[in-house]
C-alpha cells in the first residue's frame, strides 16, 4: 500500500511539474518547408541557427547524424535536432542518390525541396521554432542529442499539423500568432510523452522535479522586478549560496541573476511594445538603475536600442 501511494504521489508530482511548465510555455514557429522524397533518396540538410523540428507527415524512414546514429522515424513522429547539427532524411530502401541544401528554404507560402521525383515516398515538414520557458529558458537552447518523439496514438496530431500548413498558405492576417497557437498544441503532446519517459534528454525540464529550484523559478517568473541576489534565491529555498547557485547553473546552463536579467529584459520588451511609457519608465519598472545601464543591457540582449526596438 505504501508503495502504490508513493508511485500515486510521483505521479501528482510530474502532473503538477508539467502543468508548471505548459502554464509558462511560449512558442514562436518559423514558415514551414515540405521535404518530398523518392524512394532509393538521400536529402542533407545544414546545421541550422537554432532547433528545428521536424514532422513525418506520411512514410517510413530515417534519420542520419553525422555521428553516426541511424534513427528509423515514422508517420506522425516528432524530431527536434539541436542547432548546428547536419542531419539526413532517407527513405528505407538503400539511397542511390542524394540531394545536399546549403541553406534551408522558407515560403512563402509552404518551400518544397524534392529529392527525386514524383510520386513521394516520404513527406516531412520542417521548419525552425523557438519555445521557451516563462520568456527567458530555452527548451532546446542547449539540446545535445536528437530529440525524437513517437505521436502516432495521438489522433488529434494529424489534423493539428496538417491546420499548421493550411494557415501558413493561406496569409491571413493573425498567421503567426495562430500557427504559434498550433505548435502550442503539439508541444503540449510532445512533452507529455517525454513526461512519461525515465530520460527525455531535456535536463533543465527534469531539474524542475526538484522543489528548491522549481520554488526558485516560480520567484523570478512572478516577480522579476523584486531585488533578488543569489543569497537571497537561495536563502528563501533553504539552501547554501555556493549549492544553490550550482544546482542552478547545472540545471538551466545559466547563473540565476543572469536569468533574472533575461526575464527583466523580456518583460521589459514587451512594454516596449504594448505601452507609450518613456524608455527610462520602463527602465525603472524592470529594475535597472539607469537608462543607459538598461539600454546597453537591451541591445546586447536584442540587438536593437530601446528606441529601434519599438519603432521596428
Amino acid at each position: 500500500a505504501n508503495k502504490a501511494t508513493m508511485l500515486d504521489t510521483q505521479r501528482l508530482n510530474s502532473s503538477s511539474i508539467l502543468d508548471r511548465y505548459l502554464a509558462n510555455l511560449s512558442v514562436e514557429v518559423e514558415p514551414f518547408a515540405l521535404c518530398l522524397l523518392e524512394s532509393g533518396w538521400r536529402l542533407t540538410l545544414p546545421g541550422p541557427p537554432c532547433a528545428m523540428l521536424h514532422f513525418v507527415v506520411r512514410g517510413d524512414g530515417w534519420l542520419s547524424c553525422p555521428d553516426g546514429s541511424h534513427t528509423q522515424i515514422g508517420p506522425n513522429w516528432l524530431i527536434v535536432i539541436p542547432a548546428g547539427t547536419v542531419h539526413s532524411l532517407e527513405t528505407p530502401e538503400q539511397f542511390e542518390h542524394e540531394l545536399k541544401i546549403d541553406c534551408t528554404p522558407t515560403g512563402p507560402p509552404v518551400h518544397h525541396i524534392v529529392a527525386g521525383e514524383s510520386p513521394a515516398e516520404m513527406v516531412v515538414g520542417c521548419g525552425t521554432l523557438n519555445v521557451r520557458y516563462g520568456e527567458a529558458v530555452g527548451l532546446f537552447d542547449h539540446l545535445a542529442d536528437v530529440l525524437v518523439v513517437d505521436l502516432s496514438s495521438v489522433p488529434e496530431v494529424p489534423a493539428l499539423f496538417q491546420s499548421l500548413i493550411q494557415e501558413q498558405t493561406s496569409g491571413a492576417p493573425g498567421t503567426p500568432v495562430l500557427q504559434g497557437a498550433i505548435m502550442t498544441q503539439l508541444m503540449i503532446h510532445m512533452l507529455r510523452a517525454l513526461a512519461a519517459q525515465s530520460d527525455s534528454n531535456l535536463a533543465w525540464l527534469n531539474a524542475l522535479d526538484d522543489p528548491r529550484l522549481a520554488r526558485a523559478i516560480d520567484q523570478i517568473l512572478e516577480n522579476p522586478f523584486a531585488p533578488h541576489t543569489v543569497e537571497s534565491l537561495a536563502e528563501s529555498v533553504n539552501m547554501s549560496r555556493s549549492a544553490f547557485a550550482r544546482h542552478f547553473q547545472d540545471a538551466f546552463y545559466n547563473s540565476p541573476m543572469k536569468l533574472v536579467n533575461q526575464v527583466r529584459l523580456e518583460r521589459a520588451a514587451r512594454m516596449l511594445n504594448s505601452s507609450t511609457l518613456p524608455v527610462e519608465r520602463i527602465a525603472q519598472r524592470c529594475g535597472f538603475s539607469s537608462r543607459s545601464h538598461f539600454s546597453k543591457a537591451f541591445k546586447r540582449h536584442t540587438g536593437l536600442s530601446p528606441a529601434e526596438y519599438r519603432s521596428h
